[in-house]
């Protein structure tokens, strides 16, 4: 009997199908050991030797696989093939080993991308040894996680009451929510106007036009700043006669987006299915390790975590016989397109893209196995890998230019056709030109018809949303594809920010949080030495850097910043904290000067409190005389200022004061 170990039960059944009586297939559940939560779990004076402990609820699966261990002749080790699965399955190893079963028996490592058939047994039929250097990195990552939250938690939570951790990527994914938040607190936003001009041929035709030139002036954003501004071009440009002088046609191409990696998928499901990160590759996860189909256990999709662009040689030869079959010769490029230009960054993980594992299992054929989530995750997943092998699409984009007689005056409309869809007949992208048909028109004459002008104000930047936030680490080279859900529940989880409209809003525990953490730990938030980090980790994987070593570097300089940390006092760390913050929590004056003035008793001096059971928060050093408080938010508090407690507001018939005061349950009038 072969014994083959999995993490998931799902997977386990569908691989059990596939390999038959002679072998049993069991589930470890995910990991089956891990850090715990106490001093000492990594030690940095004995080469990093780290405890291992299994957790209660492994307890009896680990029980299960080593019964079946010890009647087997042959252990194969089928856990996912990416450094997560890798330590899966050495940590299995070790513990049957430390069980002393592994003596006399055969033990193997198999990966699947896919979890088909034909898959699962070439995987088995060329097995091959745990890739050390995958474990190494996974040690070291979990090292440098436990190091970091281990040595920074315990800080919080004495100089900051309320916080809960600080992990190693999670808190610099805080520090690019809260610096956006900075931003849109900070933003003052300017006018401009714009102005389009609606042309009259001979034949009646309208033509809506941009203006491009304005008394030999290029006209950009902010040339109108004003009503004023606009009038008095509206005028210029009445005084003059107009003759279309150019009619351009040209062909474009658009050529289609690559198959999904882990966070293009992550990105697109959020924006267009409306998906966080964790639900996608939950219901991704299922679709991959298998859906029951008549009776037949399949996998519908390729491993959901990877970096990969590219697709295997053989479902690009199925991808192109189905385009050719089912849409025909027009569609299909001359040769296969390649996505290979985009580099992972980290190769252990650069399996192929995530694509469907049989092209002809159409959306339509699957509707009646799927729940509604999977069928349309899986419907973007199919759509998306094969558009990636058809036809780029072709579009006539026509412009007419319009100038005035002495030619100071220019303008322009452009419309497009779309004069073949191409990869367009099965998946539309974002950003899609809307088709706009222009009329027929002749070098003529044409005569001013109307004026449409529009008032504008410039807007921040948008918060993150989930999507943008996957973006941007992977732009920043922080964090990895199989991390980003969790970095991001974490962050949700823990109250450091809030999700309103699919957007983060950093609370108030969320900014104080980074702020102390740029503050104190300025190198351990810096997007720079998090992504060298990330890379020195990626290099592990590839054998060219030892893990002892990168894990020394880190801890030498981190260690010695903990210890200066602790010494700090509490009152010492919040003085920092209220000239970090600065104008973000306080108010300035007119000359931009931060005033922190008491607005209450009008003598006492703002600056940040803690308390243990609501965090940080604005009061005044007038304390007990005083009981002014109000949030570290600006905004929340000018909602608060006037329930400041208690605050006069005027006198009743009988003449006793009026005030109005703040309680458990919200505002109140009493006298």
């Amino acid at each position: 009997m072969n014994l083959v170990i999995v993490e998931s039960p799902a997977k386990a059944k569908t691989i059990n199908k596939y390999l038959g009586d002679n072998y049993t297939v069991l589930a470890s559940y995910g990991h089956i050991r891990d850090l715990p939560s106490k001093n000492g779990s990594v030690n940095p004076e004995d080469k990093f030797k780290m405890i291992w402990e299994v957790d209660s609820f492994s307890k009896k699966y680990l029980k299960e696989i080593t019964d079946a261990a010890k009647d087997s002749e042959k252990i194969i080790l089928a856990t996912d093939p990416d450094r997560e699965g890798e330590a899966i399955a050495w940590h299995v190893k070790e513990y049957l080993d430390e069980k002393k079963i592994l003596k006399d028996k055969k033990i193997e490592r198999v990966v699947f991308n896919e979890i088909t058939k034909k898959a699962v047994t070439n995987g088995i039929d060329n097995p091959r040894n745990i890739e050390s250097n995958l474990v190494e990195a996974y040690m070291a990552r979990r090292a440098l996680d436990y190091l970091v939250g281990f040595n920074i938690s315990p800080i919080l939570w004495t100089k900051l009451p309320g916080s809960k951790s600080a992990g190693r990527v999670q808190s610099v994914a805080l520090r690019l929510l809260t610096e956006r938040e900075h931003e849109i607190e900070l933003f003052k936003p300017d006018e401009f106007w714009t102005l389009n001009v609606n042309f009259k041929t001979s034949k009646g035709d309208i033509l809506n036009s941009n203006i491009v030139l304005l008394n030999n002036l290029k006209v950009d954003k902010f040339y109108f700043k004003n009503k004023e501004d606009i009038n008095n071009a509206i005028e210029e440009i009445k005084k003059l006669k107009y003759k279309i002088s150019e009619i351009s046609s040209k062909v474009y191409t658009r050529n289609p987006l690559g198959p999904f990696t882990t966070s293009t998928l992550q990105q697109t499901a959020s924006s267009k299915l409306g998906f966080g990160a964790s639900r996608t590759m939950q219901i991704a996860q299922r679709l991959y390790q298998g859906i029951d189909i008549e009776g037949d256990t399949v996998g519908l999709i390729t491993y959901m975590r990877t970096d990969g662009t590219n697709i295997s040689n053989d479902a690009v030869i199925d991808f192109r016989s189905f385009i050719k079959k089912s849409y025909g010769n027009n569609y299909l490029p001359k040769e296969p397109n390649n996505y290979s230009g985009k580099k992972a960054k980290n190769a252990q993980e650069a399996h192929e893209a995530i694509r469907p594992t049989d092209i002809s299992r159409t959306p339509e054929q699957m509707k009646k196995f799927l729940s509604t989530d999977q069928i349309k995750l899986y419907d973007l997943i199919w759509s998306r890998a094969l558009s990636s092998q058809m036809e780029a699409a072709k579009f006539d984009r026509k412009t007419i230019t319009i100038v005035s007689d002495n030619n100071v005056n220019q303008f322009k409309c452009s419309g497009s056709t779309i004069k073949f869809d191409g990869f367009l007949k099965l998946t539309r992208i974002d950003n899609e030109e809307d088709e706009k048909i222009l009329p027929d028109v002749n070098k003529e004459s044409v005569s001013t018809e109307n004026f449409i002008d529009e008032q504008h104000f410039t807007q921040p930047p948008p918060r993150y949303s989930e999507a943008s936030l996957v973006k941007k680490l992977e732009e920043l080279g922080i964090g990895r594809p199989s991390t980003y859900a969790s970095i991001i529940s974490v962050i949700s989880n823990r109250g450091y920010a809030d999700i309103v409209n699919k957007r983060f809003f950093p609370t108030d525990r969320g900014k104080l949080l980074s702020a102390f953490l740029e503050k104190l730990f300025s190198k351990y938030v810096d997007y720079g030495f998090t992504a060298g980090l990330e890379e020195q980790l990626d290099d592990i994987t590839a054998g060219k850097e030892e893990w002892i070593k990168v894990l020394d570097n880190f801890w030498k300089d981190f260690n010695i910043n903990v210890l200066n940390v602790k010494e700090k006092r509490t009152r010492e760390v919040l003085d920092l904290l209220n000239e970090s913050l600065g104008e973000l929590v306080f108010e300035t004056d007119e000359g931009g000067k931060i005033n922190r003035k008491c607005k209450l008793c009008n003598s006492g001096e703002l600056s940040l409190k803690n308390s243990f059971r609501g965090g940080a928060f604005i009061g005044c050093s007038n304390y007990p005389e005083c009981k002014f408080t109000r949030p570290l938010s600006k905004s929340k508090a000018n909602d608060q200022i006037a329930l400041a407690e208690p605050k006069l507001i005027g006198q009743n018939e009988n003449g006793k004061d009026i005030y109005l005061k703040n309680g458990r349950f919200g505002p109140y009038l009493q006298y």
